[in-house]
């Protein structure tokens, strides 16, 4: 599946269903399309650069950005949502982020140009099958805004 049939259905629709060639099935959802009813709170917000932290998130300490800017594997960061976030998930005051910095998803991230929030799907199935696997964190740490930071795993 291409990139611009993503964004496409994205932009029309607001969420899509996708499978990775491994066999996650997930979906990718607009944030102001999230809805507390019927989408997982534990929903994960993806980025593509360093500035999109201040659409989600209270004000970062310069530590915690150097940390989510020198990571070298996928980590979701936990951190205290921003009050301007005009929806999404939000887990007791905060928000989970992972920073995608290159390859086909940065490529997507960057194509749409917003944030997307990510949740294993409730569905049996999709139609839109890729030939990339999803890149799962296997760390998440807590980044505070005064500079503190947390291994939450």
């Amino acid at each position: 599946m291409e990139i611009k049939t993503i964004t496409k259905i994205l932009t029309d629709e607001g969420r899509i269903t996708l499978k990775d060639k491994d066999g996650l099935l997930f979906d990718l959802i607009v944030p102001h399309k999230w809805s507390s009813e019927k989408d997982d709170a534990e929903g994960i917000f993806l980025l593509f650069d360093l500035f999109q932290i201040r659409g989600i998130a209270e004000q970062f300490s310069e530590v915690a950005l150097d940390i989510v800017e020198f990571s070298e594997k996928p980590v979701i960061f936990h951190t205290p949502a921003g009050r301007a976030l005009p929806g999404g998930p939000i887990t007791e005051g905060n928000v989970k982020f992972l920073m995608l910095k290159k390859g086909f998803w940065n490529t997507l991230l960057f194509n749409f140009g917003k944030p997307l929030v990510f949740q294993k799907s409730r569905h049996n199935g999709s139609e839109y099958i890729l030939q990339d696997n999803f890149p799962m964190a296997h760390r998440s740490l807590y980044l505070g805004p005064d500079g503190d930071v947390k291994i939450l795993d």
